[in-house]
């Protein structure tokens, strides 16, 4: 079965009313970054961190998946499909992928501040002041901040290299490492990018591009893909 990677930025979450990590101002939400999501800002003030994420954690837990992410599930039915995602939402989950890489972290997950790998699966959005790991420390978002190492990039670069198509939605790749994937792609694989603010790539073999939104451009994509697996069978 032919493997399809994926990766997807924040272009697919906002279709689904998900606000996107930063605006062309640098703020997140009306904060300046670095205060919600660095460990700087959370050893200044955890309090507004908790909150801030409580807030996106409540937002995302009503958002639904849009066609896009119904697309990208659905492919699952004749390929072997990997999401690579800096979203930290569970959309994608939400629509049906089953093999979803969050490089990013995840919203509906804690983890302890003394020990990164005691990590939880939150009931509901609210994490406070006082909630506390096994170890007895304060549990935080479990979200990759800004000068923290990105754990999974490893098992995202391994499957990227496996790809016998790879899809670039909703990201302008100009976020490291994630961005970086697309260099681990072989050269005869087709790549294709799908957003409205196509990046300068240069000289990309196999590269197709589609100055599109998500739900627009994967439609068109995902539909490719499974006529051109048809007329190889």
């Amino acid at each position: 079965m032919k493997k399809i990677v994926v990766l997807s930025g924040a272009g697919i979450s906002a279709e689904s009313g998900i606000s996107t990590f930063r605006d062309s101002g640098g703020l997140w939400e009306g904060h300046e970054v670095m205060d919600v999501a660095s460990p700087e800002g959370w050893r200044r003030n955890p309090e507004l961190v908790l909150d801030f994420y409580n807030q996106r954690r409540k937002q995302a837990l009503l958002a639904m998946p849009n066609i896009g992410h119904t697309v990208l599930a659905e492919l699952e039915q004749d390929f072997q499909v990997t999401i690579i995602t800096q979203n930290v939402d569970n959309l994608h989950e939400k629509a049906g992928s089953s093999h979803v890489i969050h490089l990013h972290g995840e919203l509906q997950k804690v983890r302890s501040t003394i020990d990164e790998t005691l990590i939880y699966d939150l009931d509901g959005w609210e994490l406070k002041l006082g909630d506390l790991c096994e170890k007895g420390s304060q549990l935080r978002p479990h979200i990759v901040w800004f000068g923290e190492m990105v754990p999974m990039m490893d098992a995202a670069i391994a499957e990227t290299r496996r790809a016998d198509a790879f899809i670039v939605v909703g990201t302008s790749l100009m976020v490291y490492p994630a961005a970086g994937l697309l260099s681990f792609v072989g050269n005869a694989i087709p790549k294709y990018i799908i957003d409205p603010k196509l990046p300068p790539l240069g000289h990309v073999p196999n590269l197709h591009t589609f100055p599109q939104p998500a739900t627009e451009g994967l439609n068109v994509v995902c539909n490719k893909i499974k006529d051109e697996n048809l007329r190889k069978i």
